[in-house]
C-alpha cells in the first residue's frame, strides 16, 4: 500500500493545509519521530508572505507538532531535536558567487555575511568566478520568551551534520550535540543550562573535538553509535634495509572503519576498528557533489556510498555500493567514454561481521546512464535476512541469520508490489512492539517499543517524493520465482526460506508439486535433499531441551556449501555472488572486559559473544559421510542376523517416531501427514532401513561427543555438553530424519495424484489399479526420492521398499527390473518377492524368470520362497541342496512329511537296470551311509527324481 507522507501531514494541519508546500524530510530521531520542513504561503492585506517551518511528526501518536516558524524561506537541509524538545538544531545550505578582482586579489562574496580572511584566501586559491554552496548550523532555544538562535558552524564548504544524543533517562542539566564537518572534524558540544533560574536557559556551551579528520560518517540513532572512516597509518619498523638504502617514505594509510559508542554519564569509547579493502580509494578532496539525504544520517560524497546496518541481537553488516570497470583507463579517457554506449560493473558488498565474511555481488554490463541512477536499498528483513532492492532491476535476499553461515541466498527480479515511479527508498525505524526484545535487551523504556525488531513488512520512504512504501517480499512472488527460475541455488534458497525460516508446509508442498511437474529435471534430487536436511533440522528444534540447543551448531542445516558462490541470470544480466572469509574478526572489537563498564550488555558485547562462540570452524555433521560408510556395511548386510528389539525403528527400541517431539506433525495443522499409499509395516525380522537408522544414531552421537566440548578455536571447554544432551539431540535428530522422509514421500505421492485418503486401496492392490500415466509419474518421482535418501543416508518409511519394488515391477520391462535389482535399487523383501513370484506364473519362460529372480535373493530368503513354490523345479533344487548337505556332512533335520506333489508312478521300478536295481536305490544307499534315516527327506528325493523325467521346461 502506498501513501504520501506530505499528504498525510496536511490533514493534520487543518486550516493551514492549503498554505503548506515544498515538504522536505529533515531527520529521524531515536524514538522514531520524523522531522520535516515545509514552506507556508500566507496572504494578508494583499501581500504574500512565505516562510519556512520545522515540525515533528510522532509516528506512534500520529500527531504533528510545529516546532518553529522562521521569518523567511530557508533552504533547510537537516534538523534534530533534543530529548525533551527544548532545543532544535538545523542546518541550512546557501549559494554564493565568488568574484575575483585580478587587480588587487580581493575576494567578495555575494551573501549575507562575509567570510574571514583565512577563508577568503582558501577560496581564492581553489575557486574563481563560480557558484558555490556553503553549510551553516544553528540551534534554537525555545524556553526563552522569544526563540533564541545560536550559531554553531557557519560558511562551511564541506557538508555539515548535527545530531543530539539521546539517553536512557533524559537529563535537564545538560544536552550533548554532535557536529560533523566533512574531512575536518567531529565535535561534541556540551550544552549547560542555568538551573538557578525558573527557566532552564543555556548557560554555556563546551566544545570537544572527538575526531580530527574523517572521510565518511554515519549516525546510528538506535544504538547511539557514530561510525566513521578515517585513514590510519600503517605501522612500520625502523629496522629495515629499505630505511638504510633508500630515503624514508611515509607509509601508505589504509582506510579504517571505527565505531564510537556513546553513554549516558560516561565518556565515549572506541568499540570497533576494521581495516577496509575498498575497490575505490576514497578521495581526499571533495568531488563537488554531496547527497543531502538524512536517512540514515550520513556524511558522504560521490566517492563512497556505504551504510552500516545493525540489529539488537548482535548482527552488524557493512553495506558498500560502487561502480567500477575491470580495467581502469586513464581519467581523461574515462571521462570521455562515459556515454550511453559504454558499460560498467554494478557491484555491492555486505560485510557480515557476526559471521566474519564478506558477500560480494557483481552485475557486469550495465549501461553507464542507467548504472549511475541505480541506488540499492539495504534493510533487515525478518530474523535471518537482509533485502537488497534496486528499483526496476532485481531483488536480493541475503541470509545473514545468527544460526548458521550465510549461504542460502535468493536472487530474483524486481518486486512487483513496489511502484515503478519510486526512485530511492530508505527504511524507517521499525516501531513494532516487542516485549521480549524490550525485556531482554533493555530497549528504550520510555518509548516501550523495539525499534530494531526485524519485520517482513519494512516501511520505507521515497526521499524525493515522500511516498511511504511498504517493502515486503510476498509469498506469491517467491513461489513464482521458484517455478520460473533455472538456477538451482536460487531454488534451494527459496525452499530453505519457507522450510527453515517460515515453517510453512503449505507453501513447501506447493513448491514440491511444481517440481513434480518436471520429474526428469536435473535439480529435483537436490531439492529433495534440501527438503530432507532442512526439514529435519527445523523439526528437531521443537521441544528440544535448552541444554542441548548449543549442539544444534553441529548438525546439518542445508545441502549448500558454506561460503560457496553462484551465478543467476536476471533480466538478461548475469549476477555473480561470491564469499570472502575474514580472519580473526574479534581483534577488531573491544572485548567486554576492556569496556568502560565491563560486561555491560549491549550491541557490542552480543557481537563479541557471537564471534567467540561462533562454531563455523567446527565441522557440521555430514550425512554424506554415513552414505560412504554404508557402501561398505550394506555390502555384507544380513537382515536375518539382526533383531528388531535392538533397532531404533522397533516399537520397543531406542525411540519412536510418534513421540511428543514429532507429535505436532501428526496434528491437524499438517494435512500432509494423513497417510501413505502403502501400509507402513514390514514382515522381515530387521530391514535395511533399521540398519541405516542405527548407523545414523551412532555416527551422530560420536560426532557430537567429539566436537561438543570444543569451541570455535579448537579449545576444550569443560561441561559444555554431557552424554545426556548428546543423547537428547541425536535421538530427536534421527527421529526427525525418518519423519521428514515420510513427509516428503507423502508430498510426492500427492503430487503424482495418488492420494491415500481418496484411493480405495493401498499397497500392491493400489498399484494394480493405477493407470499407466499415473503409475509412470509415481515411479519416476519415487525413483528420484529413493536416490535422494540413499545419497545422504536418510531412512525411508517402513513398507516403502516393497511398495517401490512392486511399482517398478509393474512399470518397467522385466529385464530392466532385474537390472534395478542387481544394482540394489529395488529390495526383494519376502512380501514383494512372493507376490512377484505368484504373478510371473509357471510357464516354461516364466520358470527361468523365477529362477533368475531367486538367484538375486539372499540365501535364507530364497529358501523360504523356494519352499512355497509348488513346481517340479522347486522340488529338484531343494532335493539337490538336501542331498548336498548330507554328502558334505551338514546335518539337517528330517521333516518326515509326504511329498507336496505326487505323481502316479511305480517308484523304484521306474528306473530299471540289468540287475533290477534302481539308480535311486543306489543313491539312497549312499545317503544312508552318510546320515541316519531320520535325517533324510525320502519324499522330497523321490518326488524330485520322478519329476525330473518329465518334460516341464
Amino acid at each position: 500500500m502506498e501513501e504520501n507522507l506530505a499528504a498525510k501531514l496536511c490533514l493534520l494541519l487543518g486550516d493551514r493545509a492549503s498554505e503548506a508546500v515544498q515538504w522536505k524530510l529533515l531527520g529521524q530521531e531515536k524514538d522514531g519521530s520524523l522531522l520535516l520542513g515545509w514552506v507556508e504561503n500566507v496572504s494578508s492585506k494583499g501581500h504574500d508572505n512565505s516562510y519556512s517551518v520545522i515540525g515533528r511528526y510522532d509516528r506512534l501518536k500520529g500527531d504533528l507538532q510545529v516546532l518553529h516558524r522562521f521569518s523567511k524561506v530557508l533552504n533547510l537541509i537537516q534538523a534534530t531535536v533534543n530529548q525533551c524538545h527544548s532545543l532544535l538544531g538545523y542546518v541550512t545550505k546557501q549559494k554564493f558567487y565568488l568574484n575575483l578582482d585580478e587587480s588587487n586579489k580581493n575576494v567578495s562574496i555575494d551573501c549575507e555575511k562575509s567570510t574571514k580572511d583565512d577563508d577568503n584566501e582558501m577560496l581564492h586559491q581553489q575557486f574563481s568566478n563560480q557558484e558555490l554552496e556553503y553549510y551553516q548550523a544553528y540551534i534554537i532555544e525555545f524556553k526563552t520568551e522569544e526563540a533564541k538562535i545560536h550559531a554553531l558552524e557557519s560558511h562551511k564548504l564541506k557538508q555539515v551534520r548535527i545530531q543530539f544524543l539521546y539517553k536512557e533517562r533524559s537529563s535537564k542539566s545538560l544536552d550533548k550535540l554532535l557536529v560533523l564537518v566533512h574531512q575536518e572534524y567531529v565535535q561534541m558540544h556540551t550544552i549547560l543550562y542555568d538551573t538557578n533560574s525558573d527557566i532552564d536557559t543555556i548557560k554555556g556551551i563546551k566544545s570537544e573535538i572527538l575526531v580530527k579528520s574523517f572521510i565518511w560518517a554515519q549516525w546510528d540513532a538506535t544504538n547511539q553509535v557514530l561510525y566513521h572512516i578515517h585513514h590510519k597509518k600503517a605501522q612500520t619498523s625502523v629496522f629495515t634495509d629499505d630505511a638504510i638504502e633508500k630515503p624514508h617514505k611515509p607509509p601508505c594509510a589504509t582506510p579504517t572503519l571505527s565505531g564510537l559508542q556513546f553513554h549516558d554519564d560516561l565518556p565515549h569509547e572506541t568499540v570497533l576498528n576494521i581495516p577496509l579493502n575498498l575497490p575505490q580509494s576514497p578521495s581526499s578532496d571533495n568531488c563537488g557533489t554531496y547527497e543531502d539525504d538524512v536517512i540514515p544520517l550520513r556524511i558522504h560524497d560521490c566517492s563512497l556510498d556505504l551504510i552500516v546496518i545493525s540489529d539488537y541481537k548482535g548482527a552488524v553488516c557493512v553495506c558498500h555500493h560502487y561502480l567500477y570497470r575491470p580495467v581502469q583507463p586513464p581519467q581523461h579517457v574515462l571521462d570521455s567514454a562515459l556515454s550511453d554506449s559504454n558499460t560498467v560493473h554494478f557491484a555491492y558488498s555486505v560485510t557480515v561481521l557476526h559471521h566474519s565474511c564478506v558477500i560480494h555481488c557483481v552485475v557486469p554490463g550495465i549501461p553507464w546512464t542507467r548504472a549511475k541512477l541505480m541506488r540499492p536499498t539495504f534493510a533487515l528483513y525478518g530474523d535471518s535476512h537482509m533485502v537488497v532492492f534496486v528499483r526496476d532491476f532485481f531483488t536480493h535476499l541475503l541470509e545473514i541469520g545468527l544460526h548458521h553461515q550465510p549461504c542460502c541466498h535468493i536472487l530474483s527480479g524486481p518486486l512487483t508490489n513496489v511502484p515503478l515511479h519510486s526512485s530511492y527508498l530508505v527504511p524507517l525505524l521499525n516501531l513494532n512492539y516487542s516485549s521480549d526484545a524490550k525485556t531482554k535487551y533493555s530497549v528504550n523504556a520510555e518509548a516501550k517499543i523495539s525499534l530494531n525488531s526485524n519485520s517482513t513488512n519494512i516501511l520505507t520512504i521515497d526521499l524525493p517524493t515522500l511516498d511511504l512504501v511498504t517493502l515486503t517480499v510476498p509469498t506469491t512472488f517467491l513461489v513464482d520465482v521458484f517455478k520460473k527460475e533455472t538456477s538451482t541455488e536460487v531454488r534451494l534458497g527459496i525452499l530453505h526460506y519457507f522450510l527453515c525460516h517460515k515453517n510453512d508446509l503449505e507453501i513447501v508442498a506447493e513448491l514440491i508439486s511444481s517440481v513434480a511437474e518436471k520429474p526428469r529435471s536435473l535439480d529435483i534430487v537436490k531439492i529433495m535433499q534440501e527438503f530432507l536436511i532442512g526439514g529435519s533440522n527445523s523439526l528437531v528444534q521443537k521441544n528440544l531441551l535448552s541444554d542441548a540447543v548449543p549442539l544444534l551448531a553441529l548438525v546439518p542445516v542445508t545441502t549448500m556449501e558454506e561460503g560457496s558462490g553462484f551465478e543467476a541470470k536476471i533480466n538478461d544480466f548475469n549476477v555473480t555472488l561470491s564469499h570472502e572469509k575474514l580472519w580473526n574478526t574479534s581483534v577488531m572489537l573491544l572485548s567486554p572486559q576492556q569496556r568502560l563498564v565491563p560486561y555491560r550488555s549491549d550491541l557490542w558485547t552480543r557481537l563479541w559473544d557471537l564471534l567467540s562462540k561462533r562454531s563455523d570452524e567446527l565441522p557440521r555433521f555430514k550425512p554424506s559421510h554415513i552414505a560412504e560408510k554404508l557402501l561398505v556395511s550394506l555390502a555384507c548386510y544380513q537382515p536375518e542376523a539382526l533383531s528388531r528389539c535392538s533397532t531404533p525403528m522397533s516399537p520397543s527400541g531406542g525411540f519412536s517416531v510418534t513421540t511428543a517431539t514429532l507429535g505436532e506433525l501428526m496434528s491437524s495443522r499438517y494435512k500432509y501427514s494423513d497417510g501413505l499409499p502403502f501400509i507402513e509395516t514390514e514382515s522381515c525380522t530387521a530391514s535395511k532401513q533399521e540398519h541405516i537408522v542405527s548407523v545414523n544414531l551412532r555416527e551422530l552421537s560420536l560426532h557430537l561427543l567429539k566436537y561438543g566440548t570444543q569451541n570455535a578455536l579448537g579449545r576444550t571447554v569443560r561441561g559444555s555438553c554431557t552424554p545426556l544432551q548428546v543423547h537428547a539431540l541425536s535421538t530427536r535428530h534421527v527421529a526427525s530424519q525418518l519423519e521428514t522422509s515420510r513427509l516428503l514421500c507423502q508430498m510426492l505421492c500427492k503430487a503424482a495424484n495418488v492420494d491415500a485418503r481418496v484411493e480405495p486401496e493401498r499397497g500392491f492392490c493400489l498399484i494394480d489399479q493405477l493407470e499407466d500415466s499415473r503409475r509412470w509419474l509415481l515411479f519416476t518421482l519415487l525413483e528420484r526420492y529413493r536416490y535422494a535418501t540413499e545419497s545422504i543416508a536418510f531412512p525411508v518409511p517402513q513398507g516403502f521398499m516393497s511398495f517401490f519394488t512392486y511399482l517398478g515391477y509393474r512399470t518397467l520391462k522385466y529385464s530392466k527390473f532385474l537390472q534395478y535389482v542387481r544394482h540394489s535399487v529395488f529390495e526383494l523383501q519376502v512380501d514383494v518377492a512372493k507376490i512377484i513370484m505368484a504373478d510371473i506364473g509357471d510357464t516354461k519362460e516364466s520358470v527361468f524368470r523365477k529362477l533368475e529372480l531367486l538367484s538375486l535373493l539372499p540365501r535364507t530368503r530364497a529358501k523360504r520362497l523356494l519352499n512355497q513354490w509348488l513346481h517340479p523345479m522347486s522340488f529338484m533344487l531343494r532335493a539337490r541342496e538336501h542331498a548336498a548337505n548330507i554328502l558334505s556332512g551338514e546335518l539337517c533335520q528330517s521333516r518326515n512329511r509326504l511329498p507336496q506333489h505326487r505323481h502316479h508312478h511305480n517308484g523304484i521300478s521306474a528306473f530299471p537296470s540289468t540287475d533290477r536295481l534302481s539308480p535311486l536305490d543306489t543313491f539312497l544307499d549312499l545317503l544312508t551311509a552318510k546320515a541316519s534315516l531320520t535325517e533324510l527327506d525320502f519324499g522330497l528325493l523321490i518326488e524330485a527324481t520322478v519329476t525330473s523325467t518329465e518334460d516341464f521346461l
